[in-house]
């Protein structure tokens, strides 16, 4: 009894739904992974100090639950074609930016004035470089996007291993 007590604690603590891609009516997927209680510069610091151990780049989603585009770009992220690409060759945080309100130092960190957009994605190198900075702001429109694209756009960056 215990044992399934503990199950069902810790399934509370984490929903299913921040990480796994849900069918949406507009015929993308989708998903909610930005949560405000985590130390973006933290889960940033982190993930660009296992980038340099292991020779990834680093994406930086920008985005927030309460965005369209930025669920569906999480919900493409989550597709078994996408997950074993940027598994490979990408760290991967996401930064949630409030009413693009909150965590704007750590796009200015980057060379990014403001958020004006969401998500606002940013390519990195192991050692903290951006990579695309003219067309990191303009992902407002990641739903509509199609698969195909999404996919070549972040492969292109990719490291080779």
């Amino acid at each position: 009894m215990r044992y399934i007590f503990l199950l069902f604690a810790g399934l509370a603590l984490f929903p299913a739904s921040a990480l796994l891609a849900e069918p949406a009516e507009a015929g993308h997927p989708e998903a909610r992974p930005y949560d405000e209680a985590t130390d973006a510069t933290v889960a940033v610091d982190a993930a660009l100090a296992r980038a340099i151990l292991t020779e990834k780049r680093v994406i930086l989603v920008m985005g927030a639950n309460w965005c369209h585009d930025s669920r569906g770009l999480a919900g493409w992220f989550a597709e078994p074609r996408f997950a074993a690409m940027l598994q490979d060759k990408y760290e991967i945080v996401y930064i949630d930016v409030g009413q693009r309100d909150r965590n704007i130092d750590i796009a200015r960190r980057f060379g990014i004035k403001s958020i004006n957009g969401t998500p606002t994605v940013l390519v990195l190198s192991p050692q903290g470089a951006l990579l695309n900075r003219k067309s990191a702001p303009k992902w407002r429109d990641a739903a509509s996007r199609e698969e195909d694209d999404i996919f070549a756009y972040f492969d292109q960056f990719s490291p080779e291993l």
